[in-house]
C-alpha cells in the first residue's frame, strides 16, 4: 500500500494518510476484510509519529471504512467501497457548490435537509412493516434553516452574478 504525505502541504499529515487509504479503497487496491499495516510500521516509513497514524485509522473507523480492534488491528470494512464512494460524491457536490458561490453552511444545510427527507421517506415506506419509525423529526425546522440558507445563498449568487455582468 503506498502511502504519501507532504510536510510542506496545509493539510494535517493525519488527513493526508487517511486520504491515501481512502484513495487506495477507492481504486480497489485495498479491499473488505483486509488487514491494514500496523501504525507503527507506516509510521516508521513515513518517519512521522505513531499517534499521527493513529489518529488517520481512528478518523476513517469513525466514516466506516475501517474496523479497529486491539489485537487485531485495523481491518477494511465490508461497507468501505460504498463509503469511499458516498465520499468521493461529497467532494463532487463541494467542488461544485464552490463555483455556485455557496458556502459549506449553507450546503451543509442542503445535505442535511436532503438526509432528513430521505429518513422521512425511509420512515414512511417502513410503517406497518415493524421497522422503528424515525419519522421526519425536526423537518420544519430544518427546512426553514435551509430555506433561509438557500435564500441568502441565492441573494450572493445574484449580486455576484450582477457584478461580473457590469464588470468589463
Amino acid at each position: 500500500m503506498l502511502i504519501r504525505v507532504d510536510a510542506a502541504k496545509d493539510r494535517p499529515i493525519y488527513a493526508q494518510i487517511a486520504d491515501s487509504i481512502r484513495a487506495a479503497v477507492s481504486a480497489g487496491r485495498l479491499v473488505p476484510g483486509e488487514k491494514l499495516p500496523p501504525a507503527g510500521d507506516i509510521a516508521a516509513g513515513l518517519e512521522v509519529n505513531k499517534h499521527t497514524v493513529l489518529h488517520a485509522y481512528q478518523l476513517l473507523r469513525d466514516e466506516g471504512l475501517l474496523d479497529l480492534r486491539r489485537g487485531r488491528g485495523a481491518v477494511v470494512t465490508p461497507l468501505a467501497e460504498e463509503i469511499a464512494s458516498l465520499h468521493r460524491e461529497a467532494q463532487a457536490l463541494a467542488a461544485r457548490a464552490r463555483l455556485l458561490g455557496i458556502e459549506a453552511e449553507t450546503l451543509a444545510a442542503i445535505v442535511a435537509h436532503a438526509h432528513t427527507d430521505a429518513v422521512g421517506t425511509y420512515a414512511a415506506d417502513t410503517v406497518g412493516t415493524g421497522a422503528v419509525d424515525t419519522g421526519a423529526v425536526g423537518t420544519a425546522t430544518v427546512g426553514a434553516e435551509v430555506g433561509a440558507a438557500v435564500g441568502a445563498a441565492a441573494a450572493r449568487n445574484e449580486a455576484t452574478l450582477s457584478r461580473k455582468r457590469r464588470t468589463p
